[in-house]
């Protein structure tokens, strides 16, 4: 959520921060603003709504002439959005300017303690708080105010500081919210995530938990909250930096859907390794560090993820089960660090986060960390926080995902599940070599597969626009099916604003069906040959209380076609796979229905691409 920006060094620095903000919109916003050091002092600007509104007022940035700058995007968490709660908040003389990201969750007795000590506050935020406890401490160090502030905070932050006594230097800190500082010949820079510098610099650092950096035009030194100096790797970002343009599509989601089939293939590829001359590739997932004996040890594993990476989680639950043998917990990260879960010996658990920084799933992996028991990270952003602390990290290799709306990452989450799952089956000696080479020929046609799908997009819209108008949607499945569902209801609603809700079908009779009505859409899944039947029944009752019914299933189900009003069809597949063919029509039927409502697809309204705050 939010999104930081700062630059030092011999360019202007407000245009930069303009267009690194321009780069973070996708991660949620309801204001912005920028301070700037113009030679003599620091000169702040904000306005509440887009980032345009602020580009205009600032000319682009000309009006705020200086060479070292910070700049944020606010998603309202303490107080309305407003120009006052905007950010930069500054101390009472304007001497000090501060960003922040995060929640400082003991903020209203720091407050107390400021205002007994006469300092006033003209906003509502937490962050308001950092500001006047820098300028309490402030006695010609910053260093030193800062690692005095942080000692005497609770909670998440990363900041971005100015100075107006050491223009020389823009400070950052961080704790639980993403941070990344980097160089290039010009300057230094600070942002939220890479695609703000992306533009500038391939040369970045991640911070870690509770330090603190200088950034200065010539050069950046780490230090330690006990103010000792940290050395520290950059890491180099070999992203394509035309991987976070939109190329001649109308949004970024339509973008990353149509590059799901090369998402998938990068994910694929180099865990697929030639056996040799005649022999079917072999699962090669040297990132998990496990050797197979080890891997056969394995008793239990617990899946724990929030929001699309939940969703692929439950499917990954069915597949794992179902190929492996091996029982299988799956959890909302928000839960899991609250029920105090019991981890038996054996236990493994597997952490999926696209960002690699959210709040709830990095908690998890700390307690789980904490009781001693293995965590492997499925995540899409290299050198993220949930990457650098999980004993082993399995990439989705996705690239930049800018639209909020997951589609690429969550595809290419699946995929991992897949390999995961047919990797433990092996080692455990359950699948047979014709089982096993007929799965790994099924999952290296997703890709052209999925090209298949997209092709029908036209069809698809056409569809769509009849929904325009809908108030409520339903969506049901069975097995691996209810699991698509949750993630297609997810879709739909988190960008259309249409009340969407995804059902267990054989749950329909214990309350669901009372909201069925004439005329209402019920999205039925059936891609699972074995409960063909019971879904033709579900459908049968809602069609009885006046549902229209759209279904997805496997070609030549022709007992779905008869008894649905419109059907999509996807390529025969394993049915284990059959969740990243079938939430395609889904995403697009989403899209489509979003895109005909006005809506704002990329960015929808009161969502964050990473939510790094409970």
């Amino acid at each position: 959520m939010c999104g930081i920006v700062g630059y030092i060094g011999k360019e202007q620095a407000a245009p930069i921060v303009l267009d690194g903000l321009a780069k973070l919109e996708y991660r949620g916003y309801d204001s912005a603003g920028m301070a700037v050091f113009d030679g003599s002092e620091i000169r702040t600007r904000k306005a509440i709504g887009r980032l345009k509104i602020l580009e205009n007022l600032t000319r682009g940035g000309e009006t705020m002439p200086g060479v070292s700058g910070i700049g944020h995007t606010r998603w309202a968490s303490h107080g309305a959005p407003s120009d006052r709660n905007a950010h930069p908040h500054t101390n009472g003389t304007g001497t000090i300017a501060v960003v922040h990201n995060g929640i400082i969750e003991n903020y209203i007795l720091l407050k107390k303690k400021l205002q007994n000590r006469g300092y006033e506050f003209v906003s509502e935020t937490d962050t308001e708080v950092l500001a006047h406890m820098l300028d309490y401490y402030y006695k010609g160090n910053p260093l030193e105010a800062i690692t005095k502030v942080l000692h005497r905070v609770e909670g998440a932050y990363a900041l971005g500081i100015l100075f107006a006594d050491h223009p020389e230097v823009i400070y950052a800190a961080r704790k639980d919210s993403p941070l990344i500082v980097g160089r290039n010949e010009s300057g230094s820079f600070i942002a939220s995530d890479v695609p703000a510098v992306l533009k500038y610099t391939r040369t970045v650092y991640y911070m870690d938990n509770q330090e603190v950096a200088a950034l200065r035009g010539d050069g950046i030194c780490f230090y330690s909250l006990d103010g000792e100096m940290v050395e520290k790797e950059s890491v180099n970002i070999d992203w394509d930096a035309d991987a976070a343009e939109k190329a001649g599509y109308e949004h970024f989601m339509l973008k990353e859907m149509y590059e799901q089939p090369k998402t998938i293939s990068d994910t694929l590829s180099p865990r697929l390794q030639n056996a040799g001359a005649g022999k079917v590739e072999e699962i090669v997932i040297e990132e998990l560090n496990m050797t197979d004996e080890e891997l056969r040890q394995v008793k239990k594993i617990h899946i724990v993820a929030c929001g699309s990476a939940y969703h692929a989680g439950v499917t990954g639950k069915y597949v794992l089960e179902g190929l492996a043998r091996i029982p299988v917990e799956v959890d909302l990260a928000s839960e899991f660090r609250y029920r105090d879960p019991i981890l038996e010996e054996g236990s493994m658990v597997i952490v999926i986060s696209q960002s690699g920084e959210t709040a709830d799933t990095m908690a998890a992996l700390r307690e789980s960390k904490a009781k001693g028991y293995q965590v492997l990270g499925i995540v899409n952003v290299v050198g993220s926080t949930i990457a650098r602390e999980a004993d082993a990290c399995l990439y989705t290799w996705a690239g930049p995902e800018i639209a909020v709306a997951t589609t690429k990452a969550y595809s290419a989450q699946l995929v991992a599940l897949y390999l995961l799952a047919m990797k433990f089956a092996r080692v455990r000696g359950i699948l047979s070599d014709e089982a096993y080479e007929a799965l790994i020929e099924d999952l290296k046609r997703i890709p052209d597969q999925i090209e298949q799908l997209l092709a029908q997009k036209q069809t698809i819209q056409h569809f769509a626009n009849r929904y325009l108008g809908a108030k409520d949607i339903f969506f049901i499945g069975r097995g691996i099916d209810y699991a698509i569902s949750l993630e297609g209801s997810l879709k739909l609603k988190e960008i259309s604003y249409i009340h969407s809700e995804a059902y267990a079908a054989g749950e329909l009779k214990h309350g669901t069906i009372s909201l069925i009505e004439e005329g209402t859409l019920v999205v039925a899944l059936s891609t699972q040959p074995a409960l063909y039947q019971k879904t033709v029944s579900n459908i049968q009752e809602v069609k009885a209380r006046g549902a229209f019914v759209m279904a997805v299933a496997n070609e030549g189900n022709r007992a779905i076609e008869k008894v649905s009003d419109y059907a999509v069809f996807i390529p025969e597949t394993n049915p284990y796979f059959a969740n990243s063919l079938a939430i395609i029509p889904l995403q697009l039927f989403a899209y489509y229905v979003a895109v005909g409502r006005g809506c704002d697809v990329d960015k929808p309204r009161n969502l964050a691409k990473s939510v790094t705050i409970e």
